[in-house]
Parts: structure tokens; C-alpha cells; sequence
């Protein structure tokens, strides 16, 4: 067993740990498919090789070459450390500077196999979320981390670590890229190859960030949706007995089935393969698991009368005693009801399958069992792919049934109805623009307003493990929010509110997997008062140790997406990625501890740009300023945007911000009143 010590002290390269190869006992990601000519096979094996003395290199050079035949990628499994990857306590870090301690443990946590998707390929979530390409990245980083100083900056390039170069006590201790790709070589095509030569990398949005949280962050902003979803479709925040069918378990869709319990609602949710539905049904998420569509309609009829909080799970037995059920044949199966009977068995849907990823493992065809579609993905692509894109039309056609009949169904975000429509299925909207399909994505209807308010996933993480150290912060964000509640307008109150409750849920529901950690939405004041208070509660002793803040890209300023985070923007910017990039340097001069900036997210490769920090709290008066400064701009960068684009509630909540701070000056916008004066215009 490695120690903390033995993992900063550099490669272990003599002698070399022996190779161990895959652990059976933990789930892998899916085998890659680069289709390499030879020569680019060569550049692959000799581009890894690269950190490594050349007396190694006969020895490596064999492994690394069965590694990329074999898995797509070189992930150099030898020098996968045997020290059980957790967050652990700060203090036992053996670095110069807090900083670079509080980021060893954010990375350690990404890679926590409680945590991670799928720790030994690095991947934290998404299927291809990476903290790194391969393990040497991982043990150079964290040598530099431990020897780092305040003066010194680590730079990252798409898992690469470039080096240690002098900086300001200042400046961010860490300063991260993710496929900062030219635009017109950023497809996946190209991805896979550049990927598997190791020289660029997907890190998703808080994977390659080093700000994953579990998957605490996604429950809480699905209930946000979920609620906000009843109240705009179906009138109402309270949905006992409504019915909620979505797809999905894994990293991310996960959090789906707790979700709905917190919201109130009945969930039901499709799932193919076994071990995330094992998992979270071993978490608990999940109260009861069939694979049988006449049990499964049966029960939800029982929930919905009895108004009882229950989740049901469909999937695959694994024995083949039953054909795939999948969310297709469900809906299908809701839609026989309801012409049998006249009873709909459904109120809101969604689906939450990694559609950024669909031809690798991201969309499972509903023609193929489990275990063909993985074999069939790597044997013949493009046969697979014609399949996705069949089973794409006949779930758009089974929803489109259901809507019509009175279900309300959204986009997740998830590039469902973007690939839907890229399969040729009826998704289209007559007079829509680029970003806009038959069905809205949640943020144009349900998130987007609540975006322009300010309000987004802000999060921290409490660096002593402690759970006493938790339940202080929780108690110090309640009377936060409880506090400025009062002198709030009513919708800002009614989300104050709902994050009130969530904190006060999450502690019942057991939320922390991993590190100590917390989420919440939160407006711009509300992310300020949080953090000093925090701050304040640390420097008195409240609090034991430092706290890291950060955020999901996922909010109002970080991330340029036109189909999820930007997707309600109309002024025709909606593909421009401005506002992340600026974020993301506007952050690092501003405070922060680290930034980074990706090339992908949610949706997909080439789909997205977004931009993240972290920022560490210790009590010191510096901390305090540089949270104020940052937290500050990191959101109203993004409320001035939106406010430019015509947003009311973000002109509102600008406007607002300018009488509370004289220096924030921002650009407001003119509107048209009338449009006969442009269409006179134009047809003169």
C-alpha cells in the first residue's frame, strides 16, 4: 500500500511497480475505437513513451501497444496507485502550501472509486469525463502540487502537466485547459485520434476541473428542475402523485431516482445495464426494481393513488430470461394504456442518456441486448450507428404520442433532441432558430429564467472530512438565505426557499458521496454571504479546516452552450462563446485558487465552451477579499450577458446589482418597441 508521501515523490520507475492491468472487480470504460493508420499508431506509442527515461522504454513500449490495441487508449494501468484513492484530509498532504494540498484532494475525490465512473481509465462521469489521459500525468502533477510554493503556477494542458512557472502569491496556483482544439478540427472524428495520441483530452465540465462532488451536485439541480417543471406545466410545486418517466442511471442520470423522491413526485426510470442499477439501488435511491412493464404500470398506478414517494426501475435481466426493456418499450407500453383505458400514466418526461456520447456507450439501441450493442459498437461503428439513429426515431415517435395525449416533455440538456434530430427524427420546430426544437430544453423553459436571476449551483467542500464541519456550513448557508430572504423580490424568495429545503433534505437523504461536501443555487448575494460567513466561521474555529468553494460550470456565467446553458438566448449569440472564456480569465485575476477552461461539456465535444474555478477559503482576511472580488464577477459576467440579450429578469437583477455596487457600470440594452419600425425598414 503507497502512502501520500510515496505518491508526490514522483514516478515510481525504480524499480517499476509490477503490472497489474484491469481490476475485474470495478466497471471499465467501453473499449475506443480510433481507427489509426499505422503511422499514427506509431506517434501514439512513441507520444507516451515520452515520460519515460529511454532505459524503460523496451520495457513499456510493449504494454502501451497491447493497452492501445486493446483498449483505444494508452492508460498506463503499471502505475495505477495502490493507495486507496479518497479525499482525505488536508493536513495529511505533504505540501508548502494549503492550496495545492486543497487541489491533491479535490483530485483524489474525483477519482474516489465511490465517486468515479470509471477510476482506472481516470473517467469521473459522462462515460469520457477525464481528470487525466493516463496515470504518469497523475503521479507528475501531484510531485509538482507537493513542492509547489506560492510563487509558483502549475499549468495544465489537457491532462498534461507543462510545468511549474513563477507567478504572484496572486495568481491562481493552477491554470487548466481542456481541448482547446482549432474550431474546425473539433469533431469527435478527430477527437478519438487525438485523444488516444494522448494529446488532448475531454475533461467534461468538473472532471477535468477537479470539482466533482458526487453525484449530490445533479440530484440537487434535477429536484430544481423537477419542481420548477410542475410549477410551470403543471401549476403546481407540490407533485405528490405526479408521475416522472426519464432515462438513465449512470454518472449523471443517476441522481435522477433521488431526485424525484425529494421533488415528491412518483419516478420511473429506464436503465439497461446492471451496474448502475445495482448501485443505486444498493445507495438506496432506488426503492424497487422490475423488469416486467406490467408490474412496473401497475405499481405506478398504485403510487399515484396513494400519493406514496416511490421510484421504479426498469432494465435488462441480465440472464436473458426477459428481452431488453428499455425506456423505448416503456413509453410504448404507457401509450397502450392510455388508448385501453384513457387513463395517462405520465405528467412529465425527460431523458437524461449521455446523447453527447452516442455511439460509445453513451445511447444503447433498443434492437440489441446489452452485451451486442457493446460488441457490436467496436466491431462494425457504423452498423451501430444506424441502429441508434432507428431507435432514436421510434422513442422521438413514442414521445411525441404521449405528448400529444398531455405529457410535458423536455430536453435535459443531454444533446437528446440535437442527435434525435441529427437521426432524422420528427423533432423539428416550424419558425424555430438554431437552437430550437418541438420540445424545449429545460433551460429555455424551466432552468433559464432562474439563470438570469443569477442563481446557480454553487458548492463547497469541507477540506477536514469532518461531517461535524459540514453540518456547521449547512447551518450557516440556512440562516444565510433565511436571513437576506426578507429583503428579496418574491421569485428570488421561492428560490431561496427551495434551497432552504434542499439543504435540510439532503441531510436526511444521506447526499455526501466522497468528500464532505455541499451544493446549492444561490444568486449572486447569496454566494457572497455564504462564502465570507464560511470564511469567518473558519478564522473563530467553528469551522476546523479550509473550505474549497466552487461551482458546476453548469451556472449563469461559466459555460457558452447553445443547446443547454445559453440555449434562451435570441439575440443570434447563442454560438458565441465570449462570456465563458472571459470568465475564466476574469476569475484567475480576480482570486481564485484555480481555473479552467474546457472544450466540451454536457452535450458533447465541439458543442461547448465552459469555464470553472476553485477558490480556498482559510479564514484570512485575503480569502475573504478574493472571494467578494471573484464570486462577485463570476456571476454578474454572466447576468450582463444575458441582460445584452434581452433577458428581463437578468435586466432586472443587473440593474439591481449596480445600485448595490457604484463600480459594476454595464452596458444596457435599447430595446425595439415597436416592430413595425424594422419591418418598414426593411421594406423600403
Amino acid at each position: 500500500m503507497s502512502s501520500l508521501k510515496e505518491i508526490c515523490a514522483g514516478l515510481p520507475l525504480d524499480p517499476l511497480p509490477p503490472n497489474r492491468g484491469r481490476d475485474p472487480s470495478i466497471p471499465h470504460a467501453l473499449v475506443r475505437t480510433p481507427n489509426f493508420t499505422p503511422a499514427e499508431e506509431r506517434l501514439a506509442l512513441r507520444n507516451a513513451l515520452r515520460y519515460f527515461p529511454p532505459n524503460l522504454h523496451a520495457t513499456l513500449a510493449t504494454e502501451f501497444a497491447q493497452e492501445l490495441r486493446q483498449y483505444g487508449h494508452i492508460y498506463m494501468y503499471r502505475f495505477c496507485p495502490t493507495l486507496r484513492m479518497r479525499a482525505y484530509p488536508i493536513d495529511q498532504y505533504p505540501c508548502r502550501t494549503r492550496q495545492a494540498a486543497s487541489i491533491m484532494l479535490m483530485i483524489m475525490n474525483n477519482l474516489d472509486p465511490a465517486v468515479a465512473q470509471f477510476p482506472q481509465e481516470l473517467v469521473t462521469y459522462g462515460g469520457n469525463g477525464q481528470v487525466f489521459s493516463n496515470w504518469a500525468q497523475f503521479w507528475l502533477v501531484f510531485h509538482y502540487l507537493s513542492t509547489m510554493t506560492e510563487e509558483q503556477t502549475l499549468v495544465m494542458y489537457s491532462g498534461h502537466p507543462l510545468g511549474l512557472f513563477p507567478s504572484l502569491p496572486s495568481s491562481p496556483r493552477c491554470v487548466i485547459t481542456n481541448g482547446m482544439v482549432i474550431p474546425n478540427y473539433s469533431s469527435r472524428e478527430e477527437y478519438e485520434k487525438m485523444f488516444a495520441m494522448g494529446i488532448t483530452m475531454y475533461g467534461q465540465m468538473t472532471a477535468g476541473s477537479y470539482c466533482y462532488i458526487g453525484p449530490q451536485g445533479i440530484v440537487h439541480g434535477t429536484m430544481l428542475t423537477v419542481l420548477n417543471a410542475g410549477r410551470r406545466y403543471l401549476g403546481s410545486g407540490d407533485l405528490r402523485g405526479c408521475v416522472f418517466v426519464t432515462s438513465g442511471l449512470g454518472g449523471m442520470s443517476g441522481a435522477q431516482a433521488k431526485a424525484a423522491v425529494i421533488a415528491g413526485c412518483v419516478g420511473v426510470i429506464a436503465e439497461v445495464d446492471e451496474a448502475p442499477l445495482k448501485k443505486r439501488h444498493e445507495q438506496g435511491w432506488l426503492m424497487e426494481i422490475t423488469s416486467d412493464l406490467s408490474h412496473c404500470i401497475q405499481r405506478v398506478r398504485y403510487s399515484m393513488q396513494e400519493n406514496i414517494h416511490r421510484n421504479t426501475l426498469k432494465h435488462t435481466d441480465i440472464s436473458s430470461t426477459y428481452s431488453i426493456i428499455s425506456a423505448i418499450c416503456f413509453r410504448e407500453c404507457l401509450y397502450q394504456e392510455y388508448k385501453k383505458t384513457g387513463e395517462l400514466l405520465v405528467d412529465l418526461g425527460s431523458d437524461q442518456t449521455s446523447l453527447h456520447n452516442p455511439f460509445s456507450g453513451g445511447y444503447y439501441p433498443v434492437q440489441l441486448t446489452f452485451r451486442q450493442a457493446n460488441q457490436l459498437m467496436n466491431t462494425d461503428p457504423e452498423r451501430f450507428k444506424t441502429l441508434v439513429h432507428e431507435s432514436l426515431r421510434r422513442q422521438v415517435a413514442a414521445i411525441n404520442k404521449l405528448s400529444d395525449a398531455g405529457m410535458f416533455f423536455w430536453d435535459y440538456g443531454n444533446a437528446f433532441l440535437l442527435e434525435a434530430q441529427r437521426a432524422g427524427a420528427k423533432v423539428e420546430k416550424k419558425g424555430g432558430g438554431a437552437t430550437e426544437f418541438k420540445y424545449p430544453s429545460y433551460v429555455q423553459h424551466i432552468m433559464g429564467d432562474i439563470f438570469s436571476l443569477g442563481f446557480g449551483p454553487f458548492r463547497w467542500v469541507c477540506t477536514s472530512g469532518d461531517p461535524a464541519d459540514l453540518a456547521e456550513t449547512d447551518a450557516i448557508a440556512t440562516a444565510v438565505l433565511e436571513e437576506i430572504s426578507s429583503t428579496v423580490t418574491e421569485r428570488v424568495r421561492q428560490q431561496y426557499s427551495d434551497n432552504i429545503r434542499w439543504i435540510c433534505e439532503a441531510g436526511k437523504h444521506k447526499m455526501v458521496v466522497g468528500s464532505q461536501a455541499r451544493i446549492l443555487y444561490s444568486d449572486q448575494r447569496g454566494r457572497v454571504s455564504i462564502a465570507l460567513a464560511i470564511n469567518q466561521a473558519i478564522a473563530k474555529g467553528r469551522v476546523s479546516a479550509p473550505v474549497v468553494i466552487s461551482r458546476d460550470h453548469h451556472d449563469v456565467s461559466g459555460t457558452d452552450s447553445p443547446f443547454r446553458e445559453t440555449s434562451n438566448v435570441y439575440d443570434g449569440s447563442a454560438f458565441c462563446a465570449d462570456m465563458a472564456v472571459q470568465n475564466f480569465v476574469g476569475d484567475a485575476f480576480r482570486g481564485a485558487t484555480w481555473v479552467a477552461l474546457h472544450n466540451g461539456g454536457g452535450v458533447g465535444w465541439g458543442e461547448v465552451m465552459n469555464g470553472g474555478f476553485g477558490l480556498v477559503l482559510d479564514g484570512s482576511e485575503d480569502a475573504g477579499q478574493r472571494a467578494k472580488l471573484m464570486l462577485n464577477w463570476d456571476v454578474s459576467n454572466g447576468v450582463a450577458r444575458r441582460c445584452w440579450s434581452g433577458n428581463a429578469n437578468a435586466y432586472e437583477t443587473i440593474q439591481r446589482t449596480m445600485e448595490d455596487q457604484r463600480q459594476l457600470r454595464v452596458t444596457m440594452p435599447n430595446p425595439v418597441l415597436e416592430d413595425q419600425i424594422l419591418d418598414r425598414a426593411l421594406q423600403g
